[in-house]
């Protein structure tokens, strides 16, 4: 005889459909997944990561070659995808990119908006730059709502899509000298809230991965500024996003933050001007080195900098930060 379980049915009757949904799901085998900012950095390593699992890349960069390139390798481990030449930031470019893909691929399934853009300067050395925040919303924002409304048509008439943005975990902790950057994905971050509430009968949903500070060339003219994330490490959260479908995924340094935010406002301003006090302006900021100091998520590998000389506040400081992120998980839901 089969046991019955609480909800009064078979258990081997129930469990098999469930984990079969639960395993179709989280499969990627078949998926349409499109990535943009993909020759290089997060994006590069998504596109690895999410090949293993089966999907059908389509791959968006600015620059051609650097994506043949990783196309090519994905290809020459069995993978499959397709990169196009695309710059998110223009319309004709991106109107001209999605009809192509749709038309020799019939749909996508799920959008990753990873290229971005990131510039860690002053407001105070700002004021006379008003182009370091119109670049940013350029990409980070306007380049990421352009590709989703480009995709939401035929998402909505399919009845199925998933869409990935990659934010910072420095929206939750307002970091200091970012003021542009974050001010673009803290914008992405409200329009994905705001969508998926209202796409939630077409079954097209959102996630937002507060991502920390990563080993890409886009923080290559910031220097060091603490502890930080791999590549690998980031696309295998990019994976996560993609076969389990949460709402966010954040981690602890972030989560603390918001807490900080809620009771203890103040105090928080007092740690974030410590923080700022404590670590110095970059060459580039100050004026003393070329000023394209912001590559995006596409740009060349960096060299290795040289270790910057470290002060008892900033030791003391980044220690603090530390150990308080090591007490509260990160949250995913």
């Amino acid at each position: 005889m089969t046991d019955n379980h609480a909800g009064g049915g078979p258990v081997d009757a129930v469990e098999p459909g469930y984990l079969a949904r639960r395993r179709a799901r989280r499969d990627l085998t078949g998926r349409h997944v499109l990535i943009t900012g993909a020759s290089s950095g997060i994006g590069r390593s998504a596109a690895f990561a999410v090949a293993e699992r089966g999907a059908v890349l389509f791959l968006l960069a600015r620059r051609g070659d650097e994506l043949a390139a990783v196309v090519d390798e994905i290809r020459a481990a069995g993978g499959e995808a397709h990169g196009y030449q695309c710059d998110v930031t223009d319309s004709e470019s991106v109107e001209h990119t999605v009809k192509t893909i749709l038309d020799e691929h019939g749909h996508v399934d799920m959008l990753v908006n990873n290229a971005g853009r990131s510039i860690r300067r002053a407001v105070h050395r700002s004021t006379d730059r008003l182009h370091d925040f119109e670049r940013t919303m350029a990409v980070n924002y306007f380049g990421a709502v352009r590709m989703t409304l480009a995709l939401l048509p035929q998402m909505r008439e399919r009845k199925f899509g998933h869409i990935v943005n990659i934010s910072s975990a420095g929206v939750q902790v307002a970091t200091p000298r970012f003021a542009a950057y974050l001010a673009s994905k803290a914008a992405l971050d409200k329009f994905a809230e705001v969508t998926a509430a209202e796409m939630l009968a077409d079954n097209v949903t959102f996630t937002t991965i507060h991502m920390p500070l990563v080993r890409t060339p886009m923080i290559a003219p910031s220097g060091k500024q603490g502890p930080s994330e791999s590549p690998e490490w980031a696309a295998a959260t990019v994976v996560r996003a993609l076969t389990e479908r949460p709402k966010r995924i954040d981690v602890p340094i972030g989560t603390l933050a918001e807490y900080g935010t809620l009771f203890t406002p103040r105090l928080k301003d007092r740690i974030l001007h410590r923080y700022y006090r404590a670590l110095p302006d970059s060459a580039a900021a100050k004026g003393e080195a070329p000023q394209d100091e912001s590559p995006d998520s596409e740009a060349l590998v960096p060299q290795r900098e040289p270790r910057r000389n470290s002060t008892a506040a900033g030791r003391v400081t980044r220690t603090a930060l530390r150990r308080a992120a090591r007490l509260v998980p990160g949250t995913y839901w």
